[in-house]
């Protein structure tokens, strides 16, 4: 008997894949040509579920009365409400509210932990940790004063004290708090915070700069100039970038995570607060502008500006959309 030989099943598969491509792209709008398609540098959850196309507003969910930062969890998007002093559980899928979960006042950043949700309330000065699964408290933890941006790292939690000008650093599993670490000069006002995977990124809002510390131990490698009032802080895999909000500067500045040397700097919209990295793009929310824009992360090639809510202050990425929190309207929007 012949042997059958697989390799042709292989390339019509393919084909028609790109073919399915093609046609959904042509009722895209704006309709993309077969080399757009076969060329797209898009999240393969993205592609998978049909949303290689241009950006759109797919739908806005209700949450509580001004919402502050975002995380995804894997399933589900969780946002805190600064003024109602609770947190938002909102499934990703459809964006139905799972539950509201009470913590303590004004809860600003919220990341997750592989398990469990962190949620910094600013004007309590401390951290408290709920159960994704169902949103039961786990803990609270003393922080610094006047907490904000948040991060993790692998292994540890990572919290912005913007009243004294540093970071605290907790042990994720059990809250053992592990030190407190300078971000850069006095006076600064560290905001936002974010990991590159060997090192924690924080921008100094009151000093034009961005400070990196080594996550092992919390040294300062040095301080970074980036524009002034520098906010939301992303990293893409190899590169920092940072919006930057102040004297009408209104653009993203792109760094080189190994050594800080400036890459770039790129317009955006008016007031830029956040920085979200989607697998392929950098989206930035801007405040003032109520859009969105989205832009290339290899080359910082602006890729559209998208109406969302009324002052638009944080994003997340859920591995095929994103959510933008919109603080004067009390909605997410789901892009």
């Amino acid at each position: 008997m012949k042997k059958m030989v697989s390799t042709p099943v292989v390339v019509n598969a393919r084909r028609l894949v790109l073919a399915g491509l093609v046609f959904f792209a042509a009722t895209a709008t704006p309709p993309l040509s077969y080399a757009q398609v076969v060329n797209l540098a898009q999240n393969p959850l993205q592609i998978a579920t049909l949303h290689w196309y241009g950006a759109s507003q797919a739908a806005s969910f209700a949450v509580g009365t001004t919402p502050n930062f975002i995380a995804f969890d894997g399933a589900n998007i969780w946002v805190t409400n600064d003024m109602d002093n609770t947190v938002s559980k909102l499934r990703a899928s459809d964006g139905a509210t799972l539950g509201t979960f009470v913590v303590g006042t004004a809860p600003s950043g919220v990341p997750f932990d592989g398990s469990d949700i962190w949620v910094v309330n600013s004007r309590d000065d401390i951290v408290t940790k709920l159960r994704a699964s169902d949103g039961a408290p786990l803990g609270t933890f003393p922080i610094g004063s006047g907490g904000a941006g948040i991060a993790f790292d692998g292994t540890n939690i990572w919290l912005v004290n913007e009243d004294s000008n540093t970071v605290t650093k907790l042990r994720a599993s059990d809250g053992t708090y592990l030190g407190t670490f300078v971000t850069g000069q006095p006076g600064i006002t560290p905001d936002r915070i974010a990991f590159d995977g060997t090192n924690i990124w924080v921008t100094n809002y009151g000093s034009a700069n961005v400070g990196k510390l080594r996550a092992s131990d919390g040294m300062l490698l040095g301080t970074f100039s980036v524009g002034a009032n520098p906010r939301g802080i992303a990293f893409d895999g190899a590169d920092i970038w940072v919006a930057i909000s102040g004297n009408n500067i209104n653009s993203v500045t792109k760094l080189r995570a190994r050594d800080g040397t400036i890459l770039g700097s790129f317009p955006v919209g008016t007031t830029p607060y956040d920085v979200v990295y989607d697998g392929a793009n950098v989206w930035v929310s801007n405040w003032t502008s109520n859009t969105v824009t989205k832009l290339k992360a290899s080359t910082g090639a602006n890729l559209g500006t998208f109406a969302v809510g009324a002052h638009p202050v944080t994003s997340a990425f859920d591995g095929a959309f994103i959510w933008v929190v919109n603080s004067g309207s009390n909605t997410v929007t789901k892009l």
